[in-house]
């Protein structure tokens, strides 16, 4: 399918896992898509399964210096930017009584902060036909024990949506919400660890967990035309884990 054709896409956290799943979807539907990300060697190794329609910015969405780099590159390069997936995230486990201003700092830093600023400053290169897609979670909509600080960070960006939603009314610009469940992830395992995660996915009605080739499947519908009736909205791909 070529549903992104000549499209420029720029993913947040775009080097590995969920990020990197909508990075091949993108380019694999003929979008040229902009890596942004911390880690140079996980960046290289991104780019070196992606070829030529793909390139790769170093830099922290903390950080504004980095993100006005990065739009300024896309700027130079391309001129425009269609697709905006604000993936970047980060997380730790801590039950009450034991959350530091730290781990609170740190995870909202990213999260929240990070995600808006990532899309401010990305939306002058926006016109009308352009897509935003945040990554939530559903931890969002669910409670989850030692876990939230993450959770409540997910459900702010569920919120920023539909309030953004309304902020872009008669631009023609969507934003919506994709929202994975357990999925395979370097950062996932590491958090949570292999065996509390594989049960997890055996938790859901799936029976599993899920790639980020399935979630990056999604985040291409919600690039596409396909979906442009849809803003303000949220889609999961859980394997059914909030939904019942």
């Amino acid at each position: 399918m070529n549903r992104l054709k000549g499209k420029t896409a720029v993913i947040t956290g775009g080097g590995t896992g969920i990020g990197l799943g909508a990075a091949q979807r993108f380019v694999d539907e003929g979008a040229f898509v902009y890596l942004f990300g911390r880690r140079q060697e996980p960046l290289d190794a991104a780019l070196a399964k992606l070829g030529n329609s793909a390139r790769a910015v170093r830099g922290s969405v903390t950080d504004l210096a980095d993100l006005d780099r990065l739009y300024e590159t896309v700027k130079t390069e391309r001129g425009g930017l269609d697709i905006l997936f604000a993936n970047a995230g980060t997380g730790a486990f801590a039950p009450l009584g034991a959350i530091t201003p730290e781990q609170y700092d740190q995870i909202f830093d990213v999260n929240v902060k990070g995600l808006i600023f990532s899309v401010q400053k990305g939306l002058p290169l926006m016109k009308a036909g352009g897509s935003i897609i945040l990554t939530g979670s559903t931890t969002g909509e669910m409670g989850t024990p030692q876990f939230s600080i993450y959770s409540a960070t997910k459900a702010a960006v569920r919120n920023l949506a539909r309030s953004w939603a309304l902020d872009l009314k008669g631009t023609g610009i969507r934003v919506n919400v994709l929202s994975p469940g357990p999925t395979r992830t370097d950062l996932a395992l590491e958090v949570v660890g292999k065996e509390a995660f594989e049960a997890i996915g055996a938790s859901t009605p799936l029976g599993r967990i899920g790639e980020p080739s399935e979630t990056g499947a999604v985040a291409a519908f919600l690039a596409s035309s396909d979906s442009s009736f849809m803003t303000g909205g949220e889609v999961f791909v859980d394997g059914g884990l909030a939904q019942i």
